[in-house]
């Protein structure tokens, strides 16, 4: 079984307001990325914030981890709740393109894209390791956290990433 994570616990400084909630076509940029990840995944949650629709989970061990704190507790969701594999997307790529989710299904992972690692495919069975790994390291960053698992890197077209007001504005 497969579970889809959307990452979503950034403080979205560089946007300057809530990103996740800000509106394209008239959706929150979140709900633009669950209504892409829904279709390929058993179940879906949230990390790091509340969403009015889907299960949230707190980033664990705590906050302020980037998007490490949300994979951990994905990756925690989906050993506790019967899934073998996470599949992660940030909230702030509305543009998914129909084949990045079977593609990164297709590998099995442990895989990121190699031009957004945040958007990648985990066996649930990585968790205890992830939370060692935050436990005894400063490394906050999930490339060096992929490469630690031996993650491939997959060479796909990454979706558009808004990190700034001026980013959405380009794709309204």
């Amino acid at each position: 079984m497969i579970l889809g994570a959307i990452l979503a616990g950034g403080r979205s400084q560089r946007f300057g307001s809530d990103k996740a909630a800000a509106l394209l076509d008239g959706r929150a940029l979140i709900d633009h990325v669950a209504d892409a990840l829904a279709p390929h995944v058993d179940g879906l949650i949230v990390c790091g914030r509340a969403h009015e629709r889907l299960e949230c989970v707190s980033d664990r061990p705590s906050g302020d981890l980037g998007p490490l704190g949300g994979l951990d507790a994905a990756l925690d969701h989906a050993r506790t709740n019967g899934f073998d594999h996470v599949v992660t997307l940030p909230c702030d790529t509305p543009l998914i393109d129909p084949d990045l989710v079977p593609a990164l299904l297709a590998h099995g992972g442990p895989a990121i894209l190699s031009e957004c690692p945040v958007i990648g495919i985990w066996p649930a069975t990585l968790a205890p390791a992830l939370d060692h790994w935050l436990a005894t390291s400063d490394d906050r960053s999930i490339r060096a956290w992929a490469r630690s698992v031996g993650a491939g890197q997959l060479a796909l077209p990454a979706p558009v990433n808004v990190n700034r007001v001026a980013d959405l504005d380009r794709l309204g």
